[in-house]
Parts: structure tokens; sequence; C-alpha cells
């Protein structure tokens, strides 16, 4: 079992990142989990059943405000965090070329998935310096520009192509400090992202986060490549 390790996750409200704290619970870690939607009560039971280990954050990766606001209130419980789990995301329909673009909704889209974990790093890393320094990212195989075949869902791929360079620039800056990167495809969830549950995924949340936390929590023998793995371990272009 790990000790005294600490773990931050956005977007923990449900899904995929209510699975991710999960299993860090059954490793020992301590989590704080990030709430988006205080009236999804999932993530209160979690807490109520583990009240030393999980402690819920109000956090909304589209504000600085509330993410400095969660910050300072982790800061008043812990001296580090150990890891940095970029795991909210959304994804709507924002339109095609032919019939209109929601350029609005491309926009809300591109601010959650793609600035959210550039805010998120950028306000935590004043309290990761001591600890393990682990920045993982939950992308998507739909940001791999070789492998698109998509003619629409412009937001959600766009948003996950920025965020893969985003990865690759923070990388370039803080590899030299000591911090260590994962970047996982989580496969095609049946998760919330778009507000309710998918119908058309085919791989359940809890199931995912089973392979993304080992290769979140492991070290590597070499640091100093970024690779995107999915759920069985494979490497995907990006």
């Amino acid at each position: 079992m790990v000790i005294n390790k600490v773990a931050v996750v956005t977007g923990a409200d449900r899904g995929l990142g209510y699975a991710l704290c999960e299993e860090l619970l059954l490793e020992g870690w301590q989590v704080f989990a990030g709430q988006f939607i205080p009236e999804w009560t999932e993530l209160k039971d979690l807490a109520y059943n583990n009240p030393e280990l999980l402690k819920i954050i109000s956090l909304n990766v589209a504000s600085l405000d509330s993410i400095n606001t969660a910050v300072r209130t982790i800061g008043e419980i812990t001296d580090h965090v150990d890891m940095l789990i970029n795991n909210a995301g959304i994804n709507v329909s924002d339109g095609d070329i032919r019939n209109g673009m929601d350029f609005t909704k491309t926009q809300d889209i591109f601010n959650v998935n793609t600035l959210g974990p550039i805010r998120m790093v950028q306000a935590f890393l004043p309290i990761m310096g001591s600890g393990m320094k682990r920045l993982c990212f939950v992308s998507s195989e739909a940001g791999s520009i070789s492998l698109c075949n998509r003619n629409s869902n412009f937001g959600y791929c766009m948003s996950k192509t920025a965020l893969n360079m985003a990865i690759k620039i923070m990388f370039n800056d803080l590899y030299k400090d000591v911090f260590t990167f994962r970047i996982y495809h989580p496969g095609w969830l049946r998760s919330y992202m778009s507000g309710q549950k998918s119908t058309t995924g085919v791989i359940e949340p809890e199931e995912s986060a089973k392979a993304a936390v080992p290769f979140f929590i492991k070290n590597n023998s070499s640091e100093d490549t970024l690779v995107m793995v999915d759920n069985k371990g494979e490497e995907w272009p990006f």
C-alpha cells in the first residue's frame, strides 16, 4: 500500500473521475476529488465511506478563481500534492461545416478540455515541488491528427489535439525539474461527458480506471519521452 501519497482528481463527480478516485483509495492514496455538480451524490457517498482519505473540493477547471480557491483549501490540509490527474472534460455536439457550427459550444469545449489542464498545472505547481511531481492527463485518440477519420465533432477533437501540444510544451519546460508525465486514452467510455451517460460507449469507466491508475502511479525506467497509452497498455500516436 502507498502511504501518505496525495492526489488531486478533476471531474470526479461521476464516470472515469469517480472511478479513478475509487482505485486510488484502494491503493491507499489520500484523494482530493474535484466536484463540479453538487447535485450528483455518488461522490458524497464515497467520501462518507472514506472520511480519512477522500476530501471533496469544489472545482471548476474553466475558472481560474475556482482553481485558486481549491489550491488554498487543499494547502490548508496538506503541504504537498504528489499527483495531479487532469480528467475533467466535456463533449457536446457543436455542429458541422455543412449545416453550421455552434462556435460558443466549441469555445466551451476548448475552455474545459484544453485550457482547464493548463490552468490546473499552473496553479498547483507551487505545492507539487516537494512531492512525486506526477502530472497526468486524460486525452483521447480523437486528438490524433494522423488517425482522424471524423467529419464533425470539431470542438472535442481539436481540444484534445491542442491539449496534447500543451502537454508537450509543459513537458519541455518541467522535465528539467523532474516532473513526470502520463497521457492516457481511456477508450470509448460509457461516461457522462455530454451530461447523460453514454449508451454508445463500449467500456465502463471502472474498467478503464483499473488500467489507468497503475499507469499513473508506476515509475518508468525512462521518463524522457511522452507516450499516450490506452486501457490495454497500447501506445497511440498523438
